[in-house]
């Protein structure tokens, strides 16, 4: 069993940054890949950025390459999405999520959701 607490979300201007973190009970943790997702009212929940159980590769969808890193810190159970020139269009719920596959981008593959954070970029 893993819990998820995710946090750091909040409201910013567009163009600001925010960081999540997502921090990971259990001792099991740097065995799982770990990945953010989001999602907006009446949309299906989409594929942020995943990264490997060691950190060394990373995913990320196509509408945050160049403005968003995920990164991990196995020893503190966490993991981070920093997100950079942030966009109206990035307003949604992030969640954390871990996965037993790697690579993976597919929702299906992850699990031990978070309860998420809302991030709000106004105009």
């Amino acid at each position: 069993q893993v819990q998820l607490v995710e946090s750091g979300g909040g409201l910013v201007q567009a163009g600001g940054s925010l960081r999540l973190s997502c921090v990971a009970s259990g001792r099991t943790f740097r065995s799982y890949a770990m990945g953010w997702f989001r999602q907006v009212p009446g949309k299906e929940r989409e594929l942020v950025a995943a990264i490997s159980w060691s950190g060394g590769s990373a995913i990320y969808a196509d509408s945050v390459k160049g403005r968003f890193t995920i990164s991990r810190d196995n020893a503190k159970n966490t993991v981070y999405l920093q997100m950079n020139s942030l966009k109206p269009e990035d307003t949604a719920v992030y969640y954390c999520a871990v996965s037993t596959k790697w690579p993976t981008d597919a929702t299906r593959d992850y699990g031990y959701w978070g309860q998420g954070t809302q991030v709000t970029v106004s105009s």
